[in-house]
């Protein structure tokens, strides 16, 4: 049995029995009925996924995947491929948003170099970025398949590796991408794996306009029509149409699930991730917090497909992992309402009036 199969077969769901527990606590709590909603929600959540009325929440890491895409050549990215590796570069040196909005956030970051068209070995040696290189970008997804499906589970078993390495050392994990053009195969995952046309899971990415926008469709359709993955194989919607980033994303949402610790799951990109990992093991899902909701128009589809509401909706767009940091404190706070919060009877409160 290989890593992915042992690492699918060991995710199971959230405990109902924590959850009860968690919920019967918090509806104690001094303050009228579930008053603290969404953040009340999480709360079972956690107790559910950790199996602990204390969840731990204080060891937080957000792991940024870095790939490239043959597809760019398509035209459908604002900026050139070789900005992938320069900002690799910019956050090893700490200035990308991820490194401010992880600082916020109380996380440490973590760069993994999946398959960048660039040379980072002076950063792997220097320890700034981790290599789990599968190859130097994917394919061409609008000519033909990303990657054989050996490498798309190398990709994934590779994410797999990290969320396993980072486990003892880790509560929470959060999920981060980096890659020029790979809004385009998150598009095309999006479409195979909610059953949307393309046209109505394609945005603007990196801010393209409105003929950019509509070649960047076709692109998309395209891909999906030459490929013809199988919705219901996970591994091959990934070879045929995805990326190495987003296999490692797939992976470490996979192991995270395994090791039963909550991940926050970014944006566009790492939802698409996400998608892989739920078609995989759809109890990965139990341990999936979504972070935020995207302004890429497909966002909404895939966080229904994954039955996800998002903590935040701030318009966000960057990806990197950006959302999953800023949405660290929210889960601190709602591990603290099981912890900190007292009931009415240890409070000697009066309750509601029956």
């Amino acid at each position: 049995m290989g890593l992915l199969e042992e690492t699918v077969e060991q995710i199971a769901p959230q405990d109902p029995a924590w959850r009860a527990r968690a919920r019967e606590r918090l509806e104690q709590l001094t303050m009228p009925h579930w008053a603290l909603g969404r953040l009340m929600d999480l709360a079972e959540d956690l107790a559910g996924m950790t199996r602990s009325m204390r969840p731990p929440v204080e060891r937080r890491i957000v792991v940024t995947m870095a790939g490239d895409h043959g597809v760019v050549a398509e035209g459908v990215s604002q900026y050139p491929q070789e900005v992938t590796v320069q900002m690799v570069h910019n956050f090893a040196r700490g200035g990308a948003g991820v490194n401010a909005l992880a600082r916020v956030g109380g996380a440490r970051l973590m760069v993994v170099d999946m398959g960048v068209a660039g040379d980072l070995g002076g950063l792997v040696r220097e320890g700034r970025v981790v290599s789990r290189r599968v190859g130097a970008g994917a394919g061409n997804i609008a000519r033909g398949p990303a990657m054989g499906r050996g490498e798309a589970v190398r990709c994934i078993e590779a994410g797999i590796e990290v969320a396993r390495e980072l486990g003892p050392a880790t509560d929470v994990f959060g999920t981060g991408d980096m890659g020029i053009g790979n809004t385009t195969p998150s598009a095309a995952i999006a479409a195979v794996l909610t059953g949307r046309p393309a046209a109505e899971v394609t945005g603007r990415g990196t801010g393209i306009d409105d003929a950019r926008l509509r070649r960047k469709a076709e692109v998309v359709q395209r891909a999906v029509d030459l490929n013809r993955p199988d919705a219901g194989d996970g591994v091959e919607v990934l070879a045929r149409v995805g990326g190495f980033e987003i296999g490692g994303i797939a992976g470490l949402i996979l192991g995270a699930a395994s090791l039963r610790r909550p991940v926050l799951v970014d944006g566009f990109i790492s939802t698409a991730g996400a998608l892989i990992a739920h078609a995989l093991a759809p109890h990965a899902a139990d341990y999936m917090i979504a972070a935020h909701r995207s302004a890429e128009q497909g966002h909404g589809p895939m966080l229904d497909r994954l039955g996800k509401r998002p903590l935040l909706d701030l318009g966000l767009r960057l990806g990197e992992g950006t959302g999953a940091a800023l949405a660290m404190p929210l889960v601190e706070a709602a591990a603290r309402l099981l912890t900190e919060v007292r009931t009415f009877e240890e409070a000697a409160v009066s309750g509601a009036v029956r």
